[in-house]
């Protein structure tokens, strides 16, 4: 580390390396959380109008064409050469960056960000996604630190490409930007195709086991893990509905059954399972785990190298959907159409409405959730992991959202609502929390579209380790009778608040906690992991001083319950 090779002491550089990383964190934009509605949302939507100037040129190559100036720098060369290269030495981790971004056809920029006093910070920006930020007493070392730091995010990846890319290829002049981003992201099948195989390789392997409830992946949403050894679904879920039931005082009915949701309390039950590993006296398992100790807080975080992503196969209910002529027209729209469109949802028995709807009636709805494209909005900034987990574990992010609806020709809603709603909300939060910028994109679909009868109201949920699959009715928040998995008569589904609580419990008492086993309620549990709350105030704050409406909270009485 550098801040020892300067001359700190380890504990004094630990410290302030923590420091320094919160900092390096900052994007400062200029805002603050004042600022109207119409401001805000008039920001985004000009920032998202398409351009139609074309590519430039520097005057010292106005007389060269593109394919020539390209060939006559640039040879393709295997990314594992280059890799090798920088491993002999013979190039630093900045030059490899740039390789790559030429042999891979990837826009790379290194970005400055803030740091306290007389150190610099940087990080990488890939495709507009944002890596972690490198620190240095000098600007060339803070790059280079940074560069590294992205390498280590890109290595899995890069390791399973044995052929250089093709030479990049000329662009019509007036293609718009959007278009040119989806034409890069085409050329890169190595990161979008490998995910949406994965997806269909475990579904159809679900669904080959239990055939009569392949009606039930209409709505299809999976977490996937990538390492050394490529990408693995870790977590699925299959779901459109919310509960008609009343809230449950015992916390044995699922409110929320959308496939994303669903998808994500799997992903929670797979943490769980891997925290059990980690915490056993067995060394193989805790080898096994894919949680290591943190060499900057007390929290566990996820071994170096391993990234998750998001696979939907249908753009997610809420802003993400707004209307074409919004996205590409906006000043075509009315103050209020699109003060509805981009704003926050609520979803109501499967039914989506803008908090600003004169058409939403509370009053006779039984449960109201947020939309799912607000809540996955609010897990990249929150992290994936919920306010239990956090008791253990590092804030955990996805790194790359993946739509494979074919009814969908693009993504700009999709940015716009999860990512650009949030800009500039990092330097507000406490230590470890950030607004995680995800890579999305178009892939092909990996799910069925045809739903069977009375399957349409159920949903199914599936975590690596399970033995078999557990089918929810949506409409009932309750296991169905038939379903391969049953945790009791009760029908208690085993992605429930009960379970969840359950799985908290178990541990909180192999890491030996006992000021968490020492928690009466559900809600004490959660309301004791103050950073995560601390985090979830200022983004609901934010959002409401933005214009983008307020958080609804279910009542109180769905977390006040006790094991």
């Amino acid at each position: 580390m550098w801040l020892i090779r300067h001359g700190f002491k380890s504990n004094s550089a630990v410290l302030l390396f923590s420091e320094l990383v919160k900092f390096g964190r900052i994007h400062r934009t200029g805002g603050s959380f004042g600022g109207s509605r119409g401001t805000c949302i008039e920001q985004i939507l000009k920032k998202n109008l398409p351009t139609t100037s074309g590519p430039t040129r520097s005057p010292s190559n106005m007389n060269i064409g593109f394919d020539q100036q390209v060939k006559s720098t640039f040879k393709p060369v295997s990314p594992k050469t280059l890799i090798a290269r920088y491993r002999n030495g013979e190039t630093n981790a900045i030059s490899l960056l740039h390789q790559l971004a030429q042999t891979l056809q990837f826009h790379l920029e290194m970005k400055e960000t803030v740091a306290p006093g007389l150190y610099f910070a940087f990080c990488a920006v890939i495709d507009g996604v944002q890596y972690k930020t490198g620190i240095g007493v000098t600007k060339k070392e803070a790059r280079l630190n940074a560069a590294e730091l992205a390498f280590q995010d890109l290595q899995p990846t890069l390791e399973t490409l044995d052929v250089p890319a093709p030479l990049p290829v000329k662009e019509e002049p007036a293609i718009s930007d959007s278009h040119a981003h989806r034409a890069m992201l085409e050329r890169k099948p190595f990161v979008n195709l490998q995910i949406p195989h994965a997806v269909r390789d475990q579904l159809t392997k679900l669904m080959n086991s239990h055939p009569e409830f392949s009606g039930c992946a209409v709505t299809t949403a999976a977490f996937l893990l990538q390492t050394s050894n490529g990408y693995e679904v870790v977590a699925l879920g299959t779901g459109n509905f919310n509960t008609k039931e009343s809230i449950s005082s015992n916390g044995r009915i699922v409110h929320d059954s959308h496939a994303v949701v669903t998808a994500r309390r799997s992903l929670m039950r797979f943490l769980y399972r891997h925290l059990l590993m980690f915490f056993s006296k067995n060394a193989n398992l805790t080898q096994k785990s894919i949680f290591q100790q943190s060499s900057s807080s007390s929290f566990l975080s996820l071994k170096s190298g391993i990234t998750l992503h998001l696979y939907v196969n249908q753009l997610p209910k809420g802003a993400a959907q707004i209307p074409s002529k919004l996205r590409l027209n906006p000043l075509s729209m009315s103050a209020w159409q699109v003060n509805n469109e981009i704003s926050l949802h609520l979803s109501v028995e499967g039914k989506v409405f803008s908090v600003f709807s004169s058409l939403l009636d509370q009053s006779n709805s039984k449960v109201v959730s947020m939309s799912t494209t607000d809540k996955i909005t609010q897990w990249q900034v929150l992290g994936y992991q919920g306010a239990l987990l956090s008791h253990f574990i590092e804030p955990i992010y996805v790194h790359s959202i993946l739509i494979g609806d074919s009814d969908c020709s693009e993504i700009r809603g999709m940015e716009m609502s999860v990512s650009q709603r949030v800009e500039g909300i990092t330097s507000k939060l406490p230590m470890f929390y950030c607004m995680m910028r995800p890579h999305i994109s178009l892939v092909p679909s990996a799910a069925s579209s045809h739903a069977g009868g009375n399957q349409l109201t159920y949903g199914i949920n599936w975590s690596e380790g399970d033995s078999s699959l557990e089918v929810v009715d949506g409409l009932e928040g309750k296991t169905i009778e038939d379903s391969p998995f049953k945790s009791g008569s009760a029908l208690a589904s085993r992605l429930c608040k009960a379970a969840m609580m359950h799985r908290f419990r178990l541990v909180a008492k192999e890491a030996q906690r006992t000021d968490l086993l020492a928690t009466s309620t559900y809600r004490e549990a959660k309301m004791m992991a103050k950073p995560y709350q601390e985090a979830k105030n200022v983004l609901r704050a934010y959002l409401l001083q933005k214009g983008f409406g307020s958080w609804q909270d279910k009542v109180l009485v769905s977390d006040n319950f006790s094991m």
